[in-house]
């Protein structure tokens, strides 16, 4: 059985979401020669991460729950899919694939060889001279 405890600090200790930076510095900024008020850009900032902090921890009390038994249930979907079905219907059909290789390849040495040879000798005879 896995082991029950998350770890609560990092919640993400395979960087599998590190291109999704959502700070105030990551989406905005202002240019050299561009600024506001100082006291709007502190209160923007608080308002931003406020605001995104609200709404993420709404959004996963709300949805989090459900949507990690989805994918839970979705993963183990894809799991029982491969164990018990793609897997032995790929290996039934290299076993088939075997025994096709081994028909074709008996065909193919038996009535296209000597015929491919034939022709190999027939046209070996063949001279090329240059004149002029």
């Amino acid at each position: 059985m896995a082991d029950d405890r998350v770890d609560l600090i990092n919640r993400d200790p395979n960087n599998i979401n590190q291109h999704v930076q959502a700070n105030f510095e990551d989406v905005l900024g202002e240019p050299d020669g561009t600024r506001s008020a100082d006291c709007v850009w502190t209160y923007s900032s608080k308002c931003f991460e406020g605001g995104k902090s609200c709404c993420y921890i709404f959004l996963t009390a709300m949805c989090g729950i459900f949507l990690a038994l989805f994918w839970g249930c979705e993963f183990a979907i894809i799991s029982f899919e491969q164990i018990w079905c793609a897997t032995p219907a790929y290996r039934c059909f290299s076993i088939y694939a075997i025994y096709v290789q081994k028909c074709v390849g008996t065909y193919l040495s038996c009535y296209l060889g000597p015929i491919c040879e034939t022709c190999g000798l027939c046209f070996s005879r063949i001279r090329i001279e240059k004149t002029g």
